[in-house]
């Protein structure tokens, strides 16, 4: 009789168990309904729909006509003369932002990581910009940038050092779009922060008592522990350069000579501005891959180049 009542109880206690485990499986999906709904509804649907207009002739004012792959002919042909001198633009423009982004503030993450006074409005200043409006930002810098009438020509001169045509020149409106991005590079850096904060300063310890200076601390220690933050960051970035837009539309219109004419402008003009939308869909697309190949190559080269604690490597 006692084993028919254990038996009993376990079963009981096995139904209970299921019906907790559903309820709970109930709940989890019910909050995360919202999200999944989000990314169904504005991500993923887009997308598809972004596809199937990259085969077709749409216009805002037109049916969508299906032309299969004449859109992407257009663009490798030739046809389309900017296609050819956006891409270039911007991989321009990635060579240049995505190294000067990590350099700058990795350099500043370290400088705030020191024991300072002041130490969090240091932080909180450099942080701000990040979260200024960036159309706010752009204006500013126009300003700034103006080759009569800017703050940054007008200190150069008082030094008597060459002043610069900065966003009105083709040679260096590159150059200057980088500067002005790198204002805002706060997130980036608060990133690093957190990097720099979790190494263990045992192994910093370890160093000095073998003798070793800051220059041993950098790249025995810090360097390695840090990469796979430099790797996030440098991932981030790649994508994020090949986004740029707000600069081109704000500051330069994709001028002068379309030397600042970058991939995501020339998709708005022709999308938003010319209303060829499945124009504008196959080029999303196009970026789309070119930014997904870049990333799996960037992963693929990161197994040598990241450290991760722990890791074991077979030799």
């Amino acid at each position: 009789m006692s084993g028919l009542s254990g038996d009993v109880i376990s079963g009981k206690q096995t139904i209970r168990n299921k019906k907790v485990k559903s309820n709970e499986q109930f709940f989890g999906i019910l909050f995360a309904l919202p999200a999944i709904l989000g990314f169904l509804i504005f991500v993923l649907g887009p997308m598809i729909a972004s596809l199937i207009y990259s085969f077709t002739d749409y216009s805002l004012f037109n049916k969508p006509t299906f032309i299969g792959l004449q859109n992407y002919k257009d663009f490798f042909s030739g046809t389309d003369p900017f296609f050819y001198k956006s891409l270039l633009v911007t991989f321009y423009y990635v060579l240049l932002n995505v190294p000067a982004t990590i350099i700058f503030s990795f350099f500043i993450a370290l400088l705030l990581n020191n024991e300072i006074k002041g130490r969090p409005l240091f932080r909180a200043i450099f942080y701000l910009p990040s979260i200024v409006p960036a159309v706010a930002s752009a204006m500013i810098w126009m300003w700034l940038l103006n080759p009569d009438l800017g703050l940054v020509n007008n200190i150069l001169s008082a030094l008597h050092l060459p002043t610069s045509q900065w966003l009105f020149a083709e040679k260096s409106v590159i150059p200057s779009v980088v500067l002005t991005g790198l204002w805002t590079t706060g997130g980036t850096m608060v990133i690093f922060l957190a990097g720099l904060s979790g190494i263990p300063t045992v192994y910093y310890e370890a160093v000095e008592i073998d003798g070793g200076n800051s220059f041993h601390k950098f790249f025995n220690v810090t360097l390695p522990m840090v990469s796979p933050t430099i790797f996030f960051n440098t991932i981030m970035a790649i994508i994020s350069s090949f986004q740029v837009f707000t600069q081109a539309y704000i500051l330069t219109q994709g001028g002068p000579n379309n030397a600042s004419l970058f991939y995501v402008f020339l998709l708005w003009r022709e999308g938003f501005k010319n209303t060829r939308m499945g124009y504008a869909s196959a080029l999303a697309w196009i970026l789309f891959i070119i930014i997904l190949l870049l990333t799996m190559l960037t992963f693929r080269s990161s197994n040598s180049l990241v450290y991760y604690e722990g890791e074991r490597k077979n030799s």
